[in-house]
């Protein structure tokens, strides 16, 4: 039987001047660690986690409280969305939940949906509510979640990951067959692919007449006219789970952390001070701080003041290699710095690895190591000029 470790490179190069503290900080929870949604109401914080359903915060991550009463044991909840007192759950293999006290209870609300659908989407716009399931497509309820009718005409992908509503525009994202418009309330879709060069949709955000995409493995692209056009393809390498706007700040939260854009998503600056696990599955903006779900890690905080106008590291790529990706636990290290040092930790920021290195190639074993995720730091001597940054993924399979 096969093995995957995810093993996340990052390379970072210190610089001594304007040397920035402010960081990110680990929120106090929610219990099992793995963030599948973020939605922010008011004060209010709602995480939907991998099988342990839904939790609330109420004062900015410093607590979290399990909010499951009506949920069924270890549901996995998907996607989050309010309307006014509404909230609605999406899970897997459970349809869609709904509360109207803030979380207290759960009721399903799922006639018309398919026996076990699992909804990686929902969007409300006014009173109609979308859902986007994981093998039979887009589904509209007019009446609160009490009943959903299909809505696929035009769809040729119906493994839909990402809706997101501007107007009467309505977008679908699908894993596979790219992005899908409706401008008449879900009753036909068209394809609007030009300028994407990957089908695998998994994200969106809207601002104003901009929309934003994340797909998997090739970044953010904008739209600046509904979906006609689209540009972008950066960062490069980065498999996008969420993404978020504050004002001219365009937030991407990746598979390798954090990313900032100031200009439409024309250039990207890594903002991950702090952190310690870089999958980052989900982000959302409530009031004045973000907050970052991780895939095992909980979820994390930062005051958007912090991250104003500045950049941590920028998008150029250091002339390095690493291989054989995937490999069987051991993998090389060729870069041109020729005295580096490695720092390997585990989801619980825990260090297992740290070690000098003076050659330009380098051999590292992690063959004895369970399954599961862990981060590799590479840092250059901290008296060199500023340099280049990158990260990548490593797949260890045995």
């Amino acid at each position: 039987m096969k093995k995957s470790i995810l093993l996340i490179l990052t390379i970072t190069v210190t610089l001594l001047t304007n040397t920035i503290h402010a960081q990110w900080l680990s929120t106090n929870g929610p219990s099992g660690g793995t963030i599948k949604c973020l939605v922010a109401n008011g004060s209010n914080i709602f995480a939907g986690t991998e099988s342990n359903g839904v939790f609330l915060s109420t004062n900015n991550g410093s607590s979290w409280t399990a909010v499951n009463i009506g949920l069924p044991a270890s549901t996995t909840v998907l996607s989050l969305a309010i309307n006014g007192a509404n909230i609605f759950a999406g899970t897997n293999y459970g349809g869609v939940f709904l509360s109207s006290n803030n979380g207290s209870s759960w009721t399903a609300v799922n006639t018309g949906l398919p026996a076990s659908s699992s909804v990686y989407a929902l969007a409300i716009s006014g009173t109609n509510i979308f859902a986007g399931t994981q093998s039979d497509g887009v589904f509209l309820s007019i009446n609160n979640g009490n009943s959903w009718t299909a809505v696929n005409t035009g769809i040729t992908n119906t493994n839909v990951k990402s809706i997101a509503i501007s107007g009467t525009n309505i977008f679908a994202g699908t894993y596979g067959g790219g992005i899908f418009l409706s401008t008449n309330n879900g009753s036909s879709w068209t394809a609007v692919n030009t300028g994407v060069t990957n089908l695998d949709v998994i994200s969106f955000a809207i601002s104003g007449t901009n929309t934003f995409t994340g797909t998997n493995g090739d970044g953010v692209f904008l739209s600046t006219n509904y979906g006609g056009l689209w540009t972008g393809g950066s960062p490069a390498n980065t498999y996008v789970n969420s993404i978020a706007i504050s004002g001219t700040s365009i937030f991407a939260g990746t598979d390798v952390g954090v990313f900032l854009s100031s200009n439409n998503g024309s250039s990207w600056s890594t903002v991950n001070t702090g952190l310690i696990n870089m999958n980052i599955t989900s982000i959302a903006i409530s009031g004045t701080n973000i907050f970052a779900g991780t895939f095992g890690a909980g979820v994390w905080i930062r005051p958007l003041s912090e991250l104003s106008g500045i950049e941590e590291s920028s998008i150029a790529y250091a002339s390095f290699k690493l291989y054989p990706n995937p490999s069987s636990g051991t993998f090389t290290i060729e870069t041109k710095e020729k005295e580096y040092t490695i720092i390997i930790t585990n989801v619980l920021g825990e260090r297992i690895f740290s070690q000098k290195i003076y050659n330009e190639k380098s051999e590292i074993d992690l063959s004895k190591r369970l399954n599961g995720i862990y981060f590799l730091q590479l840092k250059t001597d901290a008296s060199t000029p500023l340099s280049r940054t990158t990260t990548q993924k490593l797949i260890i399979q045995k």
